[in-house]
C-alpha cells in the first residue's frame, strides 16, 4: 500500500514539474519585440476606427493628424529616436528626438518627446500607444481615445523605409 502511495506521489509531482516547465502558451498570436519595431519607418496612412474624422482635432500634440502622414520615424535599438514631420499646407516641417520603448507584456509602443538638454528619466509625460502588429516590415499602431462612451482608435500604418 506505501508503494502505490509512494507512485502516485512520484508520477503526480513529475507531471506538475513537467507543466510547469512546458512553455507558456498565449492566445496564438506572436508577441512583437523591439527588433520588430528599431528601424526607420515611414508613416503612409492614419485611419479611424469607432471615430469620424472631423472628430480628431489635434493628435500626438500636434494640431493636426495630417500632419503625421509622410512621416519618417528613426527608432534606434538605445532607445533614442525621432520623428521627422514633413512641411505642407497645413503644417511645418519639425523634427522631434524622442525616447521610445516597447512593453511586450501589454504589446505597447510608448515614446516621450525629448526637448533640447531633456534627459528621458526626468521627462514624465508621454504617450502609450497599442502596438497592433509588426512584422519588421510593416507595423500598425493604435491610439486608443474615448469617444462617446466607448473606446475608439486612430491607427497609424507604417511601412520600413528602405536603406
Amino acid at each position: 500500500m506505501k508503494r502505490i502511495f509512494l507512485i502516485a506521489a512520484l508520477i503526480c509531482s513529475s507531471l506538475i514539474v513537467l507543466q510547469s516547465c512546458s512553455p507558456k502558451t498565449t492566445s496564438g498570436t506572436v508577441a512583437v519585440k523591439r527588433g520588430d519595431v528599431t528601424g526607420n519607418w515611414v508613416l503612409n496612412d492614419i485611419t479611424f476606427d469607432g471615430i469620424p474624422e472631423v472628430a480628431v482635432k489635434s493628435f500626438l500634440g500636434e494640431s493636426s493628424y495630417k500632419c503625421f502622414v509622410g512621416s519618417t520615424w528613426d527608432l534606434t535599438n538605445s532607445g533614442n529616436g525621432s520623428y521627422s514631420l514633413p512641411s505642407s499646407a497645413s503644417c511645418g516641417a519639425k523634427t522631434q528626438a524622442i525616447f521610445w520603448s516597447v512593453s511586450t507584456a501589454d504589446e505597447t509602443f510608448q515614446f516621450k518627446k525629448l526637448n533640447e538638454g531633456d534627459k528621458a528619466k526626468n521627462v514624465t509625460d508621454g504617450y502609450r500607444l497599442m502596438l497592433s502588429s509588426s512584422d519588421g516590415t510593416n507595423m500598425v499602431v493604435k491610439s486608443p481615445i474615448e469617444y462617446g462612451s466607448k473606446t475608439a482608435y486612430i491607427v497609424m500604418n507604417f511601412t520600413k523605409a528602405a536603406k
